[in-house]
């Protein structure tokens, strides 16, 4: 499948990943030491709803504006409210006219001692997040290729921090490839938290890539903890647009799960399509 990111911006999968990704960042905030985050396929950073590509699918339009509508309870409220101040911002006038990648919630999230490297290896999407960027001495955006650069960059000299893993799924062997990088990386730095995305469209390319993961984590001389996530707007149906979306977390904060247990059950609700979503919430086995 493809999955380039100006084709989804702002999607129901993207609203899962960014909230993920912004309660994680959240959680590294309340120690003073620095992090750093390493995103492997970055994209182009910031996505203009009214593009050809937004309109196309109009996937904004039952993901991001759908949660920006819904009535949620105060808990969850809170827990959203870094990810969608973020959103807020780069929509001062309150029309959703754009939407921020992975990059830039993370640069929303970061401190002045914080640092971001975002790889991304197709020009015009890298020449965007290059100009996003421009001038931000906490960012640095690298023309590499992010199966190169994931065993490249870790660990960071910070030692904190998080790796997210959201490639495109072009190649037809893609699941074999994550795997294989994020064991590598791993076996560099145990004590990273990673957070890779994979479509949910075969569950035996999905729970071969789980157990792979979760094994991996497992083995480490100090085991890590790992979480799946995979949550489903609309049942999938072979050869439809992706409704199913997963998220693999290692090394996950102690908060992040009971988080989610609050968060997901009321995205049901106004993320579903043609009625209430599911998800799963899991600690997959070896």
């Amino acid at each position: 499948m493809n999955y380039r990111h100006a084709f989804h911006a702002g999607s129901f999968a993207d609203v899962i990943k960014h909230i993920v990704l912004a309660r994680i960042l959240t959680y590294l905030q309340d120690k003073p030491a620095a992090f750093r985050v390493i995103d492997t396929h970055a994209g182009a950073g910031l996505y203009d709803l009214e593009s050809d590509e937004a309109k196309r699918g109009g996937e904004w339009l039952t993901g991001i504006a759908r949660l920006m509508q819904a009535r949620l309870s105060n808990d969850t409220i809170a827990l959203t409210k870094p990810y969608l101040d973020i959103v807020r911002a780069y929509n001062p006038k309150g029309e959703l006219k754009a939407y921020p990648g992975s990059p830039l919630i993370a640069r929303g999230l970061m401190r002045p001692q914080d640092r971001l490297v975002a790889c991304e290896l197709e020009p015009k999407a890298r020449k965007a997040l290059i100009d996003v960027l421009r001038r931000d001495e906490q960012a640095r955006v690298v023309d590499l290729d992010g199966w190169v650069a994931l065993p490249a960059f870790v660990p960071p000299k910070e030692r904190r921090g998080l790796v997210l893993i959201d490639p495109s799924f072009e190649a037809k062997d893609e699941f074999e490839k994550l795997g294989a990088a994020f064991s590598t990386a791993f076996a560099k730095w145990p004590t990273g938290i990673y957070v890779i995305w994979y479509p949910a469209k075969s569950r035996r390319a999905t729970d071969a890539l789980a157990q792979l993961v979760a094994r991996t984590a497992a083995s480490a001389k100090s085991p890590a903890k790992c979480l799946r996530l995979e949550f489903s707007a609309a049942p999938q149906i072979d050869g439809a647009p992706l409704t199913s979306t997963g998220l693999l977390i290692v090394n996950p904060p102690y908060t992040l799960q009971g988080e989610l247990k609050t968060i997901l059950p009321e995205l049901e609700m106004p993320l579903g399509q043609g009625g209430a979503a599911r998800f799963r919430l899991e600690v997959p086995k070896p």
